[in-house]
């Protein structure tokens, strides 16, 4: 090769570089990449109190709600929708109580998880609460360990 044919070959590259650099500066500037946003989910079980009634730990489960919802919108600027499912537990029963389905924008408008917020009917029943203190004690002593 030639001092000429390098020359001509630096020539090339730098225009090709001088030109293809501030082409995609402006591109991305015109239109940036997109950004990924996604939903964070979150499962939180809280335990039946001593001499808790339902309705008492339904406002426990949506006060957890509301705090599993607004922790993951504060963490993560790119999360646009959460998911917290709250379960409860009583004597070793288990049941999902409530979930919680937002999206930021509802969530900035009206954090208040009994508007967003999906409750299971079945929830009630599933924890032994309609069940009688005695026969509580009785299906406890009869669950293995």
């Amino acid at each position: 090769m030639t001092a000429k044919e390098a020359k001509i070959r630096i020539v090339y590259a730098t225009l090709l570089l001088g030109t293809a650099v501030p082409v995609w500066g402006i591109t991305e500037g015109i239109s940036p990449q997109i950004v990924r946003a996604y939903t964070a989910r979150a499962d939180i079980v809280i335990d039946r109190l001593p001499e808790e009634t339902y309705e008492t730990m339904l406002r426990r489960a949506e006060a957890a709600a509301r705090a599993g919802a607004q922790r993951s919108f504060d963490q993560d600027i790119l999360i646009t929708e959460v998911s917290v499912i709250i379960s409860g537990q009583n004597y070793g029963a288990i049941a999902p109580i409530l979930d919680l389905r937002v999206n930021r924008q509802q969530w900035r408008n009206r954090p208040d998880p009994q508007v967003w917020a999906t409750y299971f009917k079945s929830a009630r029943s599933l924890l032994l609460f309609d069940q009688k203190q005695g026969n509580t004690e009785a299906a406890t002593a009869s669950t293995p360990k």
